[in-house]
Formats: structure tokens, sequence, C-alpha cells
């Protein structure tokens, strides 16, 4: 297992603790730290002084070329035991159930995977998030179908770093994560990347083992969660464009829409076209209101009042929002993350 860090005192001991509860098919526990000045490093000792699977390493410094997270899951690779068969990639902002890595094994032994990752169970817990965030992963739904879809391509592939399980040959014939490096949707690049190459990739739900609380309110969610959806780095600039359109008519511009157009036929300007309209954007909405039940399962209700998780049920206003977060982000590349400055980013 290889946990990268940077900075997580604040949130890494339910993942320390959910992963020293995971059984005897973990034998090393890598945790990547880049430099935390917080005392992210102090808690994994405390870890490692009672469960000597726990291995507390530093990477280099950042290459040029190479973003932060991918350098030290490759870090933590090429620091890894060669009699590994399997590498784990887990994030530091996860929960993970004592089952976790059992049962994703054997998910990935029975249907013969040579890479694959599982999506999360989603922990809110501010009205703003329950508002925006399933906005947010709706634009991933509508592109790339729920978890589980079988990828035709490549270039639909989809992939989760929060927990990504590759087996450790398939990663040597990788060159490990380097064709990742200067990505920041490095999960997708990777899981792509070997799809290219004839490699069995899957993406399965993991709602039941896999806990994640990601960012602190609505406008983490947006700065930190916006950043990457676009995917640009996984894709090309045809599929990107054509995503771009496709969210724009199927979840941006439904609900606009549909008001402008019942305002016109409140005020008397009736016509076929503007009835056909109406009728295809509320059908639209309605559709999108509907996969709130489909996507229902991957958030956590337990830990918030229904005054506040009801927010969730409102999420399809937050649409709009969240089609033009998709298009600022794939429109400029972030120039700073987690305390490093990519302005001078060379590819």
């Amino acid at each position: 297992v290889v946990v990268p860090t940077l900075n997580e005192r604040e949130r890494l001991s339910p993942c320390l603790q959910g992963l020293g509860r995971q059984s005897y098919e973990v034998r090393e526990i890598i945790i990547v730290d880049s430099n935390s000045s917080d005392g992210t490093p102090e808690l994994v000792k405390k870890t490692q002084a009672k469960d000597p699977r726990f291995r507390l390493i530093n990477d280099d410094p950042l290459p040029i070329g190479w973003i932060g997270r991918p350098w030290a899951l490759h870090n933590g690779y090429l620091y890894s035991s060669p009699q590994s068969e399997w590498i784990l990639g887990i994030d530091a902002d996860t929960q993970p159930d004592p089952g976790l890595v059992v049962g994703i094994l054997r998910a990935a032994v029975a249907q013969n995977f040579d890479l694959v990752s599982l999506s999360p169970q989603f922990i809110l817990r501010y009205p703003g998030e329950w508002w925006l965030q399933p906005a947010l992963l709706m634009t991933l739904v509508y592109r790339f179908g729920p978890t589980g879809t079988n990828s035709k391509t490549p270039l639909q592939v989809m992939a989760n770093g929060q927990c990504f399980l590759c087996r450790r040959n398939v990663l040597t014939k990788l060159e490990g994560y380097t064709s990742a490096k200067s990505s920041f949707c490095d999960d997708v690049t990777l899981a792509r990347h070997a799809a290219a190459q004839g490699f069995k990739v899957g993406f399965l739900d993991g709602s039941k083992v896999l806990k994640v609380r990601m960012y602190e309110g609505a406008l983490e969610t947006w700065n930190g969660w916006g950043r990457s959806l676009d995917l640009k780095d996984a894709s090309n600039a045809s599929q990107l464009w054509h995503d771009l359109w496709f969210l724009l008519c199927v979840q941006g511009l439904p609900l606009p829409a549909s008001l402008v157009f019942l305002g016109c036929l409140i005020l008397g300007s009736y016509s076929l076209s503007l009835a056909l309209a109406v009728g295809l954007n509320l059908g639209l909405v309605l559709i999108r209101t509907a996969m709130l039940l489909a996507i229902a399962p991957s958030y956590d209700r337990s830990q918030v009042s229904p005054l506040v998780w009801c927010m969730f049920w409102l999420s399809p206003v937050a649409d709009p929002l969240a089609v033009v977060r998709i298009f600022w982000s794939a429109l400029t590349r972030p120039t700073q993350w987690r305390g490093r400055s990519y302005r001078k980013f060379q590819l």
C-alpha cells in the first residue's frame, strides 16, 4: 500500500487506522511524505511504533515535468518490495473499511483485472457541499456512465486514484507513473495508458468499503475537485470539446432554458417549436433529477441531519455552475496546488 501525504495531519488518522485493520494480505504500508510541516510525519511514526507494516519515507525533490502526487506514488512504487504482487495507491483523506484490501483483491483476481480502482462513498458535512458536489459528480456520470460501465475505448476508461490497485508487473511494464507524471488527473491518465497497452482495467463500486472526506466546504470543493474534473490531461482535444459540448447541452442549459421558455409561454408567446423546446428541456431536467436516486448510495447521510443532506435533492439547481467550472478548468491550468507552484511548469 502506498499513501502520498503533504500536510495531512488533520485528516490522516482515519486512513491510518483503517489501513492498520487490514488483514495479512497487506505486507507493507508506505507513507510517502513530501516534507510536511504540520506534524504528519510524527503522526505516522506513532502508528509505525504500533504496526511494523507502516514505513515512512520522504520523496526526493520534485523534478521538472512532474506533478507532486504522481511523483510521490512513483517513489512509493520504487521503494516497495520487489516480492509484492500488487501495488495499492490510497489517498490520505480516505477511510478504508477493514475488508477493503481483501475485497478489491478478490474482485481483481475474479475478473482478471490488471488494474482496478474503486469509487468511494462521500462524506459531506455542510449544506453548500451537499448542493454543489453531486452536480460536479454528475459531470462524470454523464460523460462516462455509472461505476462498472464497460469502456469501449481507452479514452472512455475511468479510474479513481483514491483507491487504485495495479499488478506490480504491469506497473513495471508501464514504467511506474511516468506516463502520468505531468497530469493533474494522474489516475485516469495512467489507467487509460494501461488500457491502450492492452491491459484490462476496471472501475468498480467501493461505497461499502471506502469512504472519503475530500474537502471542507463548498468553496474547497469548487477549487479543489473542480480543477481536474475536465480530465483534459487524460484526453485529446476532440474528446475534451465533445464532452464539454455534451455537458452544456444535457446538464448546463436545460434548467435555465426551461425557465426562459416557460416564461415565454406564460407571457403568451406560443409556437410549436417553443412548446417542443419546453418539453425537451423539462424532460432533461426530470431525467437529471431521477439520476439522484442512482447516486444517492454514494453519499454517507449518517453524519448530518436531514436538514443538511436535503440539499442533495436541490443539486440539479447547481448544474449550470458545475458545467461552468468544468469549462473553466478545461481552459486553464493550475499554477499552484497544496503549496507547490507550477507557474514554471514544463511538459
